[in-house]
């Protein structure tokens, strides 16, 4: 789910979980929800259980700053890095939100299909 700048991400995520609990069965299913340290507190992680019954768990960083590879938190960063190879998403310069977010379905086809 995309969101403009002026949303935070706290409160996106709980406008996206918020949206998908509405328009699908599937999120009944969820266990764990894993987020990193910008998704701290105890009221973000309250109303993601109120929302889904689910867990939530912080994945922080190395507060060294020395590269280690934290565990679950590579899925992440991976597909951010997949989308970065696609040009058009380097740099938002879409007038919509709706266009931003049809170009990022069409890299994770694009993704899909050279896969398979």
């Amino acid at each position: 789910m995309l969101t403009t700048a002026n949303v935070s991400d706290r409160n996106g995520a709980i406008d996206m979980f918020e949206y998908y609990i509405s328009c699908s069965e599937r999120l009944s299913r969820l266990q764990k929800v894993l987020v990193d340290g910008g998704y701290t507190g105890i009221k973000f992680a309250n109303t993601i259980k109120i929302l889904t019954g689910a867990e939530v768990e912080v994945v922080k960083r190395n507060k060294l700053h020395k590269f280690v590879v934290i565990p679950i938190r590579w899925v992440v960063e991976r597909t951010f890095g997949w989308l970065d190879k696609y040009r058009r998403l380097w740099k938002n310069c879409e007038r919509k939100l709706h266009n931003t977010f049809q170009m990022v379905t069409l890299a994770f086809m694009r993704i899909l299909l050279q896969r398979y």
